[in-house]
């Protein structure tokens, strides 16, 4: 059998959504069971603090760093770092490096329509 026809998934054919300012995002697996999305944010980008009512988060970074505030904490990843966010905890990821933040989120289930954003 050949790889093409086991539904290889890239960046290159997956269905691509922008965000924010310049960000840019790739499903790779979009089930309503199962989200796991490629994301692009250039330096100085943010996503809106927020939670999620049911979707379990597991956010993995690729290349770049990522500043991610979970309640009142903050951390640094690093690529090749990870950080899991249940239900209901507020978040924030930020690129407030100098270089391009390359990453995945997974979501159990999917976290499309599931956000409350929390007012700034």
């Amino acid at each position: 059998m050949k790889p093409e026809s086991i539904g290889i998934i890239n960046t290159h054919n997956a269905e691509q959504y922008t965000w924010g300012n310049g960000c840019a995002g790739w499903h790779l697996v979009k089930s309503d069971a199962l989200s796991i999305i490629q994301e692009r944010m250039p330096p100085g980008t943010a996503e809106v603090k927020h939670f999620h009512q049911r979707s379990r988060q597991f956010f993995f970074v690729l290349a770049g760093e990522a500043t991610m505030e979970i309640g009142a904490e903050q951390i640094v990843l690093k690529a090749g770092d990870g950080v899991e966010i249940p239900p209901l905890v507020a978040h924030q990821l930020r690129n407030d490096s100098t270089t391009d933040l390359h990453f995945t989120v997974t979501s159990v289930p999917k976290s499309h329509g599931d956000r409350v954003v929390i007012p700034q």
